[in-house]
């Protein structure tokens, strides 16, 4: 008896055979389409729930991972439609006073998304329409973009540039039509075209740990010169939830110096998220305990920092990450 049999007859064992193999692709997919990993993982867990309920009606036409994917985008496509998708943030003032910000942003629910979760994801290999690479489509400014998608486009694009699949497949996934998915994909791309979210120029292995040390020198000296000597003019900084932005380096420039000047100083410890450098921020304290205040993720683009993200510290521990040193 092969495993499908054997799972519709109620094997849990071979249930699993069947579907682990995709399981990690399908929560990256998920936090694509979510740009949440407590979101991404939810709708992971209904989309297994789904597929062992509803194995008896899977019909054979499309591969079991095909089917999986559309019983995925599905759950996500519910999800960004319902009206409880978690508001924007206010800022707590309580330790800083931040400096009035360049302008509020569009897409402020994103969640960071561990590197150590993507271990496999990358090497799976991408359907024939496919036009970004796995780790270029998993970047902090390219899930910024996407989230400014209605979700259709959304769903669209990632499905047929992001991994690969057919317009027909995409078609029968979303119960539309070829003309339908073709069309959601084109308003898709020329929005993401104008976001223009993926890196120039970024550095190699080497060149990428010579501008981290330098950023951890200056971040955990307090050396705002120092930190501001990396940024492009053209660099940024946000902190989604909270729908503050800062562009421009001077605007960067001065939220980093009230950071840095309005207290004992930090510490760093490295992670990585999204294929990028990030860290551990941890605020010395006279008790001589270091609390975890958030998560610092940056955006490198040649032999300098084009942006600085700052995340909440209740994601710390998904890297693995202690809430206080």
């Amino acid at each position: 008896m092969d495993l499908i049999s054997r799972a519709r007859a109620g094997d849990g064992e071979a249930f699993r055979a069947l579907t682990e193999p995709h399981r990690r692709e399908l929560q990256v997919h998920c936090y694509r389409m979510l740009a949440s990993l407590q979101d991404a993982e939810d709708a992971l867990q209904d989309t297994m729930l789904a597929a062992w309920q509803g194995l008896a009606g899977f019909q054979g036409r499309a591969s079991i991972r095909t089917w999986l994917y559309r019983i995925a985008t599905n759950r996500c496509l519910s999800t960004l439609r319902s009206a409880g998708r978690r508001p924007a943030k206010e800022w707590d003032s309580s330790r800083f006073e931040l400096p009035e910000p360049t302008r509020l942003g569009e897409a402020v629910w994103l969640e960071p998304f561990p590197d150590a979760l993507l271990e496999g994801v990358t090497e799976v290999p991408l359907g024939p329409e496919a036009r970004y690479e796995q780790l270029e489509s998993i970047s902090l400014a390219f899930m910024t973009a996407l989230q400014l998608l209605p979700p259709r486009q959304l769903a669209a694009l990632i499905l047929r540039d992001v991994l690969g699949f057919r317009a027909s497949e995409v078609a029968a996934m979303l119960d539309s039509t070829v003309a339908s998915v073709t069309s959601a994909l084109n308003r898709a791309r020329v929005s993401l075209q104008r976001q223009n979210p993926l890196p120039q120029h970024a550095p190699d292995s080497s060149a990428e740990d010579a501008i981290v040390a330098k950023f951890v020198r200056a971040y955990e000296s307090g050396n705002v010169d120092a930190l501001v000597m990396l940024l492009t003019d053209d660099s940024f900084s946000s902190m989604p939830p909270i729908p503050l932005e800062y562009h421009g380096r001077d605007a960067v420039a001065a939220l980093c110096a009230c950071i840095l000047r309005a207290g004992p100083g930090f510490d760093l410890v490295p992670t990585r998220a999204n294929g990028q450098p990030a860290f551990g921020a941890y605020l010395r304290t006279p008790d001589g305990i270091r609390r975890g205040t958030g998560l610092l993720l940056l955006t490198l683009r040649g032999d300098f920092i084009c942006g600085i993200t700052r995340f909440d510290g209740s994601v710390l521990p998904w890297f693995g990450l202690p809430t206080a040193l």
